[in-house]
């Protein structure tokens, strides 16, 4: 990751993560720079209204209206996935009174709000946009947040309800803001890990776990690769599904259909990330020199049919020849990052398959790093100097 948003307010409370040195730097603006011209959105709405209205007043009248909707569907959504879902198979009484509960968070929303969300949960985030916008950029730019991490175009159908996730976060009650940790996001494991031996937990790291222990169909236990055993009354993994059920637990041990569900789980790694150590700031052609539009989220999608472009390539198992990419500049927000005068970048790349077709080697990870310079050295040439 490279920007906190999406962790619950309610983790950060109850492990009391500020206080073990979680200090979120709200990003100031959100920037897409075109060939010609430029879009940028901050957090003043004023600002953000004439921005936009400078492309389509239409648009930003639109945009006023249609933030408030998507917070509003996202707070009556956002519980929903917070609970565990009750049991719709053979439903207890317990689990009838879990699903009447989750069908309250909907009285919230009103017949439109509710119609909204319809679509939402089928639509593409191209055609939702659609409705509402005409400016091809900003359309683009909003639907990137209906693509990050999935393998999905902007007009495959269900990236509008990924594009809704997305609008879930918040920062200090701040909904729909996105942060950088101060320190970097290394520094938020770390603050997780000092919480955790604060309520007395003991961290071993290069203890790579062999399997999970298991004893009259219960998990006890985990065995180290180098012999050690360690007991527990209960067994949390943070691993992926497949890795969890498949690799560290015998397939004998759980239900067969189970077994046969994990292994029709889709994993598709679809995003990559690129690190770069810069002796100065880039600079965009269509904006020269520093400003805020530095001190916040940069985005490489100038249109629909460029998103769509980079998911073929991925589509056919191969990275982004002009991929998407999401940038930030953390030695902007935090000056601690880099040495007086330089700066790093963290740039989020789509689309970047994990099983790369023919497998990854020196070569194509240089062709990747390459593809990534070359699409952001389109808007700031200096960016290869």
């Amino acid at each position: 990751s490279y920007v906190v948003s999406l962790m619950k307010p309610i983790v950060m409370r109850e492990l009391m993560l500020p206080k073990f040195g979680l200090e979120l730097l709200p990003l100031e603006s959100t920037f897409t720079p075109l060939d010609n011209d430029y879009l940028i959105r901050t957090a003043d709405p004023d600002e953000t209204y004439r921005e936009i209205a400078r492309h389509s007043l239409r648009d930003a009248e639109a945009y006023i209206r249609f933030g408030p909707l998507m917070g509003q569907i996202g707070m009556a959504v956002r519980p929903i996935l917070e609970t565990i879902a009750p049991n719709a198979i053979r439903p207890s009484l317990s689990d009838l009174f879990a699903g009447k509960k989750l069908l309250n968070h909907f009285k919230s929303l009103t017949s439109e709000q509710f119609e909204y969300l319809t679509k939402l949960m089928a639509m593409s985030s191209a055609d939702f946009l659609d409705e509402w916008f005409e400016f091809e950029p900003l359309k683009s730019t909003m639907s990137a947040s209906g693509i990050t991490g999935t393998l999905m175009g902007p007009r495959s159908p269900g990236s509008a309800y990924v594009m809704l996730h997305h609008y879930m976060g918040d920062i200090d009650g701040s909904f729909r803001a996105w942060g950088f940790q101060r320190g970097g996001t290394g520094a938020v494991s770390m603050a997780i890990a000092r919480s955790a031996q604060h309520f007395g937990a003991d961290i071993m790291t290069e203890a790579p776990v062999e399997k999970v222990i298991v004893k009259n169909g219960k998990a006890v236990g985990v065995a180290l690769e180098n012999g050690d055993e360690y007991t527990s009354d209960i067994v949390i993994s943070g691993l992926d599904p497949k890795l969890t059920f498949l690799k560290m637990l015998d397939e004998s041990d759980l239900p067969s259909d189970f077994v046969t569900d994990i292994k029709n789980f889709r994993i598709r790694g679809s995003s990559g990330k690129v690190n770069l150590a810069l002796d100065g700031l880039p600079d965009f052609t269509c904006l020269p020199g520093e400003g805020h539009h530095l001190r916040g989220a940069i985005i490489i999608s100038p249109s629909y049919d460029y998103l769509e472009r980079a998911y073929d390539d991925a589509k056919y198992g191969n990275f982004s020849q002009e991929p998407y990419l999401d940038i930030i500049l953390p030695s902007v927000l935090d000056p601690d990052m880099a040495p007086p005068g330089k700066h790093v970048m963290s740039c989020f790349v789509q689309y970047v398959p994990y099983n790369i077709k023919g497998g990854w080697d020196d070569q194509k990870r240089e062709a990747f790093g390459d593809a990534v310079i070359n699409a952001l050295a389109r808007f700031a040439p200096n960016i290869k100097d």
